[in-house]
């Protein structure tokens, strides 16, 4: 065995371990989502901040572009010994999958092992019932109707930072993760055909949104990828800290936050009550969400959308979240479950 073929072989053993040996969620809490990462992240968004462009789309340009040259080097080298030279090539690529994972772990994705939201807040599932969805339908609907104006009179202002932080505080958070500056990608064609509203980059931590967001969508997608930055790599969760911040921003960003809220529970009242609720939904909100249905229409590609939604069900099925998609789902039940104290102040353990 050559130093490159034991060198291949060590990282491939050492991502296998990293995905596949038990990690406790505690352990994890305390030294890495509490403890290493958000140093890291304050240092890696802080520098991809100051970068205009995606630095994500730079790193796969980057890796495809050296991994194309090295497969016309090895056809190149092949003289006729083409199985060779494909061994070659597989395994080259599967320990730059390898280092890729290694990296990604360390980075951020150690954060889908830490101990859930909900057994660090008061939760009671007994809370969780048709009867408090139909109770928290109805406020959303109020108070999407009552913000609706000053929200569309507010044209873009926002104040996610400081609610970030605020949100983050209220969590129970030391160290606050840093906002990142959200940026377009190359992969904005994609986003706008699979209905992608946004990422969040693993390696530089960055925010990356679809360009065709409305704008009342958008401080709540900024939101939710901020809350993966803050070490919420669940999508519930992400999307329950989201909703948090937005409460704390200004009129725009609440009724971004309300707007998605309505939109998530109103499937989990009763057949019953969900005509009588979505017809209390006044004229304007109304209007907004059937925007957003229009600009899905207009962009998705339904094959495209599928794929993409599969591919990201194992992904996240594979990084020890068994819910995987419908993972997005959990935050109705962390809405219902979560005791408040006033302006929906989460109550922690």
């Amino acid at each position: 065995m050559t130093r490159t073929q034991a060198w291949h072989a060590a990282v491939v053993v050492l991502a296998a371990g990293a995905a596949l040996v038990p990690t406790p969620a505690g352990v994890v809490e305390r030294l890495y989502s509490t403890g290493a990462y958000p140093i890291g992240q304050r240092v890696l968004t802080s520098v991809s901040n100051l970068v205009p462009l995606a630095l994500l789309d730079v790193l796969v340009a980057v890796v495809v572009g050296g991994w194309i040259a090295a497969l016309v080097r090895d056809v190149a080298r092949a003289r006729g010994a083409w199985l060779r030279a494909a061994a070659a090539i597989v395994a080259r690529s599967v320990a730059v999958a390898a280092v890729l994972y290694l990296v990604f772990l360390i980075v951020w994705g150690l954060n889908y092992r830490r101990v859930p939201l909900a057994d660090k807040l008061q939760f009671q599932s007994g809370e969780v019932s048709p009867d408090a969805a139909r109770t928290l339908a109805v406020s959303a609907v109020e108070r999407a109707n009552a913000l609706y104006d000053r929200a569309h009179g507010d044209g873009e202002r926002t104040e996610l930072a400081g609610a970030f932080a605020r949100a983050q505080r209220d969590l129970g958070g030391a160290r606050l993760a840093v906002p990142g500056r959200p940026k377009s990608t190359l992969f904005d064609l994609y986003f706008r055909r699979a209905a992608v509203g946004g990422m969040t980059d693993p390696y530089f931590l960055e925010t990356l949104v679809s360009s065709d967001l409305l704008p009342f969508e958008r401080p709540f997608v900024v939101a939710h990828e901020w809350s993966h930055l803050a070490g919420y790599a669940d999508e519930g969760e992400a999307n329950f800290v989201g909703w948090l911040t937005c409460l704390r921003g200004s009129d725009g960003d609440q009724y971004s936050g309300w707007l998605f809220l309505y939109g998530e529970i109103l499937g989990s009242v009763r057949a019953a009550d969900r005509a009588d609720i979505a017809r209390r939904l006044a004229a304007g909100p109304r209007a907004d969400r059937r925007a957003i249905a229009d600009r899905v229409r207009r962009h998705v590609n339904p094959r495209v959308s599928a794929a993409g939604w599969r591919v990201y069900d194992r992904y996240l099925k594979a990084n020890r979240v068994e819910a995987g998609t419908a993972s997005y789902a959990e935050v109705v039940r962390l809405a219902l479950g979560v005791r408040f104290g006033p302006d929906w102040t989460p109550l922690r353990k």
